[in-house]
Protein backbone atom coordinates (compact mmCIF):
# COMPACT_ATOMS: atom_id res chain seq x y z
CA UNK A 1 0.00 0.00 0.00
CA UNK A 2 3.01 2.74 1.06
CA UNK A 3 4.72 1.71 -2.20
CA UNK A 4 1.74 2.47 -4.09
CA UNK A 5 0.96 6.11 -2.63
CA UNK A 6 4.54 7.12 -3.53
CA UNK A 7 4.35 5.62 -6.91
CA UNK A 8 0.38 7.87 -7.32
CA UNK A 9 2.47 10.92 -5.26
CA UNK A 10 5.02 10.84 -7.69
CA UNK A 11 3.04 10.87 -11.20
CA UNK A 12 0.94 13.19 -9.85
CA UNK A 13 3.61 15.59 -9.14
CA UNK A 14 4.72 14.96 -13.19
CA UNK A 15 0.99 15.16 -14.15
CA UNK A 16 1.37 18.57 -12.58
CA UNK A 17 3.00 19.88 -15.40
CA UNK A 18 0.77 21.10 -17.85
CA UNK A 19 1.41 21.86 -21.44
CA UNK A 20 -0.17 25.33 -22.68
CA UNK A 21 -3.89 26.03 -23.71
CA UNK A 22 -3.09 26.65 -27.12
CA UNK A 23 -1.03 25.33 -29.82
CA UNK A 24 2.56 26.73 -30.67
CA UNK A 25 3.17 27.60 -33.87
CA UNK A 26 6.74 28.84 -33.96
CA UNK A 27 9.94 27.64 -32.08
CA UNK A 28 10.35 31.39 -30.80
CA UNK A 29 6.74 30.65 -28.83
CA UNK A 30 8.08 26.98 -27.57
CA UNK A 31 11.07 28.36 -26.41
CA UNK A 32 9.15 31.20 -24.61
CA UNK A 33 7.07 27.94 -23.02
CA UNK A 34 9.83 26.35 -21.81
CA UNK A 35 10.98 29.88 -19.76
CA UNK A 36 8.01 30.06 -18.48
CA UNK A 37 7.57 27.08 -16.82
CA UNK A 38 11.10 26.22 -15.99
CA UNK A 39 10.91 27.27 -12.12
CA UNK A 40 8.13 25.04 -12.09
CA UNK A 41 9.74 22.10 -14.00
CA UNK A 42 12.41 22.92 -11.49
CA UNK A 43 10.55 22.72 -8.65
CA UNK A 44 8.76 19.12 -9.29
CA UNK A 45 12.02 17.74 -9.62
CA UNK A 46 13.06 19.22 -6.44
CA UNK A 47 10.07 17.50 -5.07
CA UNK A 48 9.64 14.25 -6.65
CA UNK A 49 13.80 13.80 -5.59
CA UNK A 50 11.98 14.67 -2.17
CA UNK A 51 9.40 12.24 -2.08
CA UNK A 52 12.15 9.67 -3.49
CA UNK A 53 13.93 10.60 -0.45
CA UNK A 54 10.95 9.99 1.72
CA UNK A 55 10.40 6.26 0.25
CA UNK A 56 14.16 5.14 0.38
CA UNK A 57 13.71 6.36 4.54
CA UNK A 58 11.06 4.12 4.87
CA UNK A 59 12.54 1.44 2.97
CA UNK A 60 15.87 1.52 4.66
CA UNK A 61 14.46 2.62 8.67
CA UNK A 62 10.96 0.95 8.91
CA UNK A 63 11.11 -2.60 7.92
CA UNK A 64 8.67 -3.79 10.82
CA UNK A 65 8.01 -7.29 12.07
CA UNK A 66 4.68 -6.08 14.09
CA UNK A 67 2.16 -3.27 14.50
CA UNK A 68 -0.73 -2.01 15.92
CA UNK A 69 -3.21 1.04 15.56
CA UNK A 70 -1.46 3.83 16.73
CA UNK A 71 1.28 3.07 14.03
CA UNK A 72 -0.74 2.85 11.44
CA UNK A 73 -2.52 5.94 12.57
CA UNK A 74 1.12 7.46 12.83
CA UNK A 75 2.12 5.87 9.23
CA UNK A 76 -1.26 7.21 8.19
CA UNK A 77 -0.47 10.70 8.92
CA UNK A 78 2.70 10.31 7.59
CA UNK A 79 1.63 9.07 3.97
CA UNK A 80 -1.46 11.97 4.16
CA UNK A 81 1.72 14.42 4.51
CA UNK A 82 3.40 13.03 1.37
CA UNK A 83 0.35 13.03 -0.65
CA UNK A 84 -0.29 16.86 0.04
CA UNK A 85 3.44 17.44 -1.83
CA UNK A 86 2.11 18.04 -5.56
CA UNK A 87 -0.60 20.38 -4.46
CA UNK A 88 1.84 22.27 -2.05
CA UNK A 89 4.11 21.82 -5.55
CA UNK A 90 1.88 23.42 -7.31
CA UNK A 91 1.33 26.42 -5.07
CA UNK A 92 4.76 27.21 -4.73
CA UNK A 93 4.95 26.86 -8.73
CA UNK A 94 2.33 29.39 -9.59
CA UNK A 95 2.79 31.69 -6.20
CA UNK A 96 6.22 31.75 -4.97
CA UNK A 97 6.76 35.30 -4.57
CA UNK A 98 4.35 35.02 -1.76
CA UNK A 99 5.15 34.12 1.85
CA UNK A 100 2.61 31.61 2.42
CA UNK A 101 3.07 29.45 -0.39
CA UNK A 102 6.86 28.85 0.19
CA UNK A 103 5.62 28.37 3.94
CA UNK A 104 2.99 26.03 3.27
CA UNK A 105 5.50 23.63 1.03
CA UNK A 106 8.06 24.24 4.03
CA UNK A 107 5.09 23.34 6.39
CA UNK A 108 4.57 20.50 4.23
CA UNK A 109 7.91 19.04 4.02
CA UNK A 110 8.61 19.19 7.82
CA UNK A 111 5.35 17.20 9.17
CA UNK A 112 6.34 14.62 6.58
CA UNK A 113 9.83 14.55 8.03
CA UNK A 114 8.17 15.03 11.78
CA UNK A 115 5.78 12.44 11.44
CA UNK A 116 8.40 10.12 9.61
CA UNK A 117 10.37 10.43 13.37
CA UNK A 118 7.32 9.93 15.27
CA UNK A 119 6.39 6.79 13.26
CA UNK A 120 10.33 5.55 13.94
CA UNK A 121 10.27 6.44 17.66
CA UNK A 122 7.24 4.73 18.20
CA UNK A 123 8.26 1.52 16.04
CA UNK A 124 11.39 1.26 17.61
CA UNK A 125 9.46 1.77 21.21
CA UNK A 126 7.70 -0.51 20.76
CA UNK A 127 10.11 -3.38 19.26
CA UNK A 128 8.64 -3.28 16.09
CA UNK A 129 11.47 -3.05 13.91
CA UNK A 130 12.87 -6.00 12.22
CA UNK A 131 16.39 -5.32 12.42
CA UNK A 132 16.37 -4.40 16.00
CA UNK A 133 18.56 -1.32 15.72
CA UNK A 134 20.65 -0.21 18.31
CA UNK A 135 20.50 2.65 20.70
CA UNK A 136 23.92 4.18 18.34
CA UNK A 137 22.03 3.53 14.95
CA UNK A 138 18.69 4.75 17.02
CA UNK A 139 20.34 7.98 17.67
CA UNK A 140 21.90 8.22 14.20
CA UNK A 141 18.34 8.19 12.66
CA UNK A 142 17.08 10.89 14.36
CA UNK A 143 19.97 13.03 14.13
CA UNK A 144 19.27 13.02 10.46
CA UNK A 145 15.90 13.68 10.87
CA UNK A 146 16.76 16.55 13.24
CA UNK A 147 19.09 17.68 10.28
CA UNK A 148 16.67 16.83 7.83
CA UNK A 149 14.30 19.56 9.57
CA UNK A 150 16.53 21.96 10.08
CA UNK A 151 17.57 22.47 6.53
CA UNK A 152 13.98 22.48 5.85
CA UNK A 153 13.11 25.26 8.00
CA UNK A 154 16.77 27.15 6.87
CA UNK A 155 15.47 26.61 2.95
CA UNK A 156 12.26 28.05 3.41
CA UNK A 157 13.55 31.41 5.26
CA UNK A 158 16.76 31.39 2.37
CA UNK A 159 14.15 31.23 -0.13
CA UNK A 160 11.90 33.90 0.65
CA UNK A 161 13.80 36.30 2.09
CA UNK A 162 16.78 36.00 -0.59
CA UNK A 163 15.44 34.45 -3.53
CA UNK A 164 13.10 31.65 -5.37
CA UNK A 165 16.06 29.40 -6.33
CA UNK A 166 17.04 28.59 -2.68
CA UNK A 167 14.84 25.83 -3.30
CA UNK A 168 16.72 23.92 -4.66
CA UNK A 169 18.81 23.57 -1.51
CA UNK A 170 16.10 21.13 -0.97
CA UNK A 171 18.29 18.91 -2.71
CA UNK A 172 20.52 18.65 0.11
CA UNK A 173 18.49 16.52 1.72
CA UNK A 174 19.18 13.50 0.12
CA UNK A 175 23.09 13.83 -0.04
CA UNK A 176 23.30 14.84 3.49
CA UNK A 177 20.78 11.88 4.28
CA UNK A 178 23.13 9.51 2.09
CA UNK A 179 26.63 10.98 3.48
CA UNK A 180 25.20 10.50 6.53
CA UNK A 181 24.49 6.76 6.21
CA UNK A 182 28.13 5.90 4.52
CA UNK A 183 29.65 7.13 7.08
CA UNK A 184 27.44 5.50 9.66
CA UNK A 185 28.12 2.16 7.89
CA UNK A 186 31.58 3.00 7.81
CA UNK A 187 32.02 2.97 11.52
CA UNK A 188 29.91 -0.06 12.06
Amino acid sequence: MTDGIFGMVMTLLVFSMALPGAPLLTEGQFLTFLQSIAHTFGLTIVSFILVSSFWIYHHEFIKINSLNMPYLWINILYLACISVIPFTTSMIGAYSKFFVADLLFGINIFLTILFFLIMYLYAYNKGFLENNPSKNEKRYVINTLIILMGITIAVNLLDYNFSEDFMYLFLLIPVISTIRDINFKMKQ
